[in-house]
């Protein structure tokens, strides 16, 4: 198992990328959660299978149609406690 917190940056909200990306990441089989950050940015922790979580890093350069990322930065993370994969009310 492998847990990863990772940071969208570019025009990343306000693009559906919360939605899609909890769609992608139950696909996956992921869990974790996904909100909007500070900055415009949108952070997310991916929990689960090494691969699985690899590949949602790498959809996550690529986003939904009308995102642009400009960047993607990963960090380490605990486990997210909940067996499901959320959207989370916005950091303050």
């Amino acid at each position: 198992m492998k847990n990863v917190r990772v940071v969208i940056e570019g025009l990343v909200q306000g693009v559906g990328f919360r939605t899609w990306l909890q769609r992608e990441a139950r696909k996956a089989n992921l869990h974790g959660w996904v909100r909007n950050a500070g900055l415009g940015t949108v952070e997310a922790l991916f929990s689960g299978d090494k691969a699985a979580v690899k590949h949602l890093v790498e959809l996550c350069r690529l986003g939904p149609p009308a995102a642009t990322v400009t960047e993607v930065s990963t960090h380490r993370a605990g486990e997210p406690g909940d067996p499901t994969f959320q959207i989370l009310p916005a950091a303050s």
